[in-house]
C-alpha cells in the first residue's frame, strides 16, 4: 500500500462475485435462460485503482469494498486461460411454486383431455344403476288368479268384485285384490291362489311381479325405494369424507368395486329383503362413483372449461337413461338389466394400473405426498447444487405454507362463510329434488288421469338434458347466481300457477307448466351441484358435495312417502314446496359468484368467496395518499 493513501476515500468498485451473483438472481427470477453464452469477466487489473504492495511476512489486506464473500459455486477470480462458461453450465430456472392451475397445466393438453373422458364414460353405466328404480318397481295392473282357462273380460267382472279406482278416473273396475268365494257373489275374500299381471309398459319381470309385491305386500316397494335413496345419502357421505381423506384415487376404486360386487349380488338375490339390503349398499357403492367422478372431473379442468365438461357428463348421463330404456324393453327382466350395468364397470376397475388414472392434482397439492409429485420436484432436487443460495428461502417457505395436508376441524367450525353457502346450496337442493316429484305426478292427483309410464320417463329424461343444455348457453353469460335464481324463481311461479289456478286450466295448459316446472327444478338441481364444488375448497370439496346431494336425497323421499299414502295430502304437500321455493329465491342472494374463478384450496381460500355487493362501492370519500393494508 503506497504511505498516506486514505482507505476511507477510496471509491469502492463492485467486485466481480457481486456482479455474478446479481446476474444469477435476475436470471433465476425472471425465469430467462440466454442462449448466447456471456462475455468473459474483465480482468482484475483495474486502473481505476492503484496497486496495493504487500510483503510476504504481511497478512494480506482486506478489501474495502462492502460487497458479501461469493459464494463457493460462483468464483470471484477466474482463470483468464479457462474458456468461457456456457449457457449449459448454468443451474436452470426453478419452477414456481406449484398452484393447482400450475399443476393442472402441468398435465398437458392431450393427457388432460383423456383423463377427462375417462372421467365422463362411466356415467353412461352409472345410469343403469341409479336411474332403474322406475323400471323395477312398477307395479302393471292385476287382479286375483282364477283357476281355468283365461278368462274374458265379462268373466272377470262375474268372478271378481267390483271397485272404484281413485286415481284412475271416475270409473272403476275388477277389484285388484279381492275375489268372489266359490264364484259366488256373497262373499269376498282375499286372493287365494296369486295374482294374473297384464304388462303393457316397462320390464315384464321384475321385482313387483315376481315377488308380487301388491296389495298386502305393496309396502315393500315404498320401503325399498326409501331404502335406495338412503343408500345413495349415505354413500354420498360417506365416501365424500373418504375422497378427502384417503384420495380421489382409493375412493373412485373401492367404490367401484364395490359397486361391481353389490351389482352382482343385487342380481342372485333370492328373496325381498336380501334384495333390499343389497340394493341399499348398491346405492351407497354407485353413488360413490358418481360423486368422485364428479369432483376428479371438476379438479382437472380450468376456470373456462368446467362448465363444459360438467354439461359433456350430464348428457353421457342422460344418453345412458335413454340406452337404460331400450336395454328394458329388449331383456324384459330385472336381472339383466341390473347386470347390464354392473358388467361394463368392471372394465373400470383398470383405472387402478398406474399411470391409467392418477390421482387429483389438487388433491396431491395438499397431501404433501412428494413421491406422486415428481413432475414438480425433480427440476428443483437436479438445482441442490444451488440451493444455498438464499433467493430460494423465499419459494420454499411459501410453498410449504401453501400446502397445508391437515384439516383443522376448529378452523373448519369457524369458517363461517363456508357453512353459510354450503347451507344455502344444500336447501336449494333440497326443494329442487323435491319439488320435482310434484310436477311428474301433478296432473294424476287432480285430474284422475294417471299418464303413460312412457310418456313421463321420456319427458323427465329430456327435461335433464335440456336443462343441461340451457346451462351449457346462459350460466358463463350470466353467471351461476343469476342462472339459479332465474331457475329457482321459474320453479315457485310454475307450482303457484298450477296451485292457484288448476280448476281453470286445461289439460294442455296443465302440461305446459308441468313441463316448465320440471325443467326448471332439474335446472336447478344440477346448478346446485356444480355451484357447489366451485365454491367448496379443495380440502373440503367431497363432504360439501356429499352433504349438498345428500339433501337433495332427503327432498327425494317425499316421493315413495307419498305412494306409500296413495297420494293423500298430496295439496298440502306441493303448498309446503311451494312456499320453501320462494324462500330458496331469497336465500340465493347471499351466494358468491364463482364464474371463471380458481377452485379454492384451503379453508381460508373458500372463505374469500363471499356475495358480492348489490351496489358498487363508492370511491370518493377514499384518500388521495391511502396506502393499501399489506396484511389484506
Amino acid at each position: 500500500m503506497y504511505p498516506g493513501t486514505d482507505l476511507n476515500h477510496i471509491r469502492p468498485e463492485p467486485c466481480q462475485s457481486c456482479l455474478n451473483i446479481l446476474n444469477c438472481r435476475i436470471i433465476l427470477f425472471l425465469f430467462f435462460l440466454p442462449q448466447s453464452p456471456p462475455p468473459s469477466p474483465p480482468s482484475l487489473t483495474s486502473t481505476s485503482n492503484p496497486p496495493m504492495m504487500t510483503s510476504p511476512d504481511s497478512p494480506p489486506v482486506v478489501s474495502p469494498s462492502p460487497c458479501p464473500a461469493p459464494p463457493p459455486s460462483l468464483p470471484s477470480s477466474p482463470v483468464p486461460s479457462s474458456p468461457a462458461p456456457s449457457s449449459s453450465s448454468l443451474p436452470a430456472p426453478p419452477s414456481l411454486p406449484p398452484t393447482g392451475e400450475v399443476m393442472v397445466l402441468a398435465l398437458g393438453r392431450k393427457k388432460q383431455r383423456v383423463l377427462i373422458a375417462l372421467s365422463i364414460l362411466p356415467n353412461l353405466f352409472l345410469a343403469f344403476l341409479l336411474s332403474s328404480d322406475p323400471l323395477i318397481t312398477l307395479s302393471p295392473p292385476h287382479h286375483c288368479h282364477l283357476p281355468g282357462p283365461l278368462l274374458s273380460l265379462e268373466a272377470l267382472n262375474t268372478s271378481l268384485p267390483w271397485e272404484k279406482r281413485e286415481r284412475l278416473g271416475e270409473g272403476g273396475g275388477p277389484s285388484q285384490c279381492k275375489q268372489y268365494v266359490n264364484g259366488s257373489q256373497t262373499a269376498v275374500v282375499d286372493c287365494e291362489s296369486g295374482w294374473d299381471y297384464n304388462v303393457t309398459e316397462g320390464l315384464r319381470n321384475n321385482i313387483v311381479t315376481e315377488w308380487d309385491l301388491v296389495c298386502g305386500q305393496y309396502w315393500l316397494v315404498p320401503v325399498e325405494e326409501v331404502c335406495f335413496i338412503l343408500g345413495v345419502l349415505t354413500g354420498c357421505l360417506g365416501l365424500g369424507y373418504a375422497a378427502d381423506r384417503l384420495g380421489r384415487s382409493k375412493a373412485l376404486l373401492t367404490s367401484l368395486t364395490l359397486t361391481v360386487v353389490f351389482g352382482v349380488l343385487v342380481c342372485v338375490s333370492p328373496y325381498p329383503s336380501i334384495f333390499i339390503v343389497m340394493r341399499f349398499c348398491l346405492a351407497a357403492a354407485s353413488a360413490g362413483v358418481y360423486l368422485t367422478l364428479y369432483i376428479t372431473r371438476l379438479e382437472l379442468c380450468e376456470p373456462s372449461l368446467r362448465l363444459l365438461v360438467t354439461m359433456l357428463a350430464g348428457l353421457m348421463t342422460v344418453a345412458g337413461e335413454l340406452l337404460l330404456l331400450a336395454v328394458a324393453l329388449g331383456c324384459q327382466s330385472w336381472r339383466g338389466l341390473l347386470g347390464a350395468g354392473a358388467a361394463p364397470l368392471t372394465l373400470f376397475l383398470s383405472y387402478g394400473i398406474p399411470g391409467v388414472f392418477p390421482e387429483s392434482p389438487r388433491w396431491l397439492l395438499l397431501s404433501e405426498r412428494s413421491a406422486d409429485m415428481n413432475s414438480f420436484s425433480e427440476r428443483r432436487n437436479s438445482n441442490r447444487d444451488v440451493r444455498d443460495d438464499e433467493s430460494f428461502t423465499e419459494l420454499d417457505s411459501e410453498s410449504a405454507l401453501f400446502s397445508h395436508p391437515h384439516l383443522s376441524f376448529p378452523e373448519l367450525f369457524h369458517s363461517r362463510n363456508i357453512w353459510k353457502n354450503m347451507c344455502v346450496l344444500g336447501f336449494t337442493s333440497f326443494i329442487s329434488h323435491g319439488i320435482s316429484h310434484c310436477y311428474s305426478s301433478f296432473r294424476g292427483d287432480v285430474r284422475g288421469t294417471a299418464p303413460s309410464f312412457y310418456w313421463m320417463y321420456l319427458l323427465s329424461v329430456c327435461a335433464g338434458g335440456g336443462a343441461w343444455l340451457l346451462l351449457w348457453v346462459t350460466v358463463d353469460r350470466c353467471g351461476r347466481r343469476g342462472i339459479l335464481l332465474l331457475s329457482m324463481t321459474m320453479t315457485g311461479l310454475a307450482s303457484l300457477i298450477l296451485l292457484g289456478l288448476m280448476e281453470y286450466l286445461s289439460e294442455t295448459a296443465i302440461t305446459v307448466f308441468s313441463v316448465l316446472g320440471l325443467f326448471s327444478s332439474q335446472a336447478t338441481a344440477s346448478l346446485c351441484i356444480l355451484f357447489t364444488a366451485e365454491i367448496m375448497p379443495t380440502i373440503i370439496r367431497g363432504s360439501g358435495v356429499g352433504a349438498v346431494l345428500a339433501l337433495g336425497c332427503v327432498g327425494r323421499l317425499s316421493s315413495p312417502l307419498m305412494d306409500l299414502r296413495n297420494h293423500y295430502g298430496y295439496f298440502l304437500h306441493h303448498v309446503v314446496y311451494s312456499s320453501l321455493a320462494l324462500l330458496a329465491v331469497l336465500s340465493i342472494l347471499l351466494l358468491p359468484e364463482s364464474k371463471r374463478k380458481p377452485l379454492p384450496q384451503t379453508l381460508a381460500d373458500g372463505e374469500q368467496y363471499r356475495r358480492p355487493p348489490l351496489g358498487r362501492r363508492r370511491r370518493d370519500n377514499v384518500p388521495l395518499l391511502a396506502t393499501p393494508n399489506p396484511e389484506t
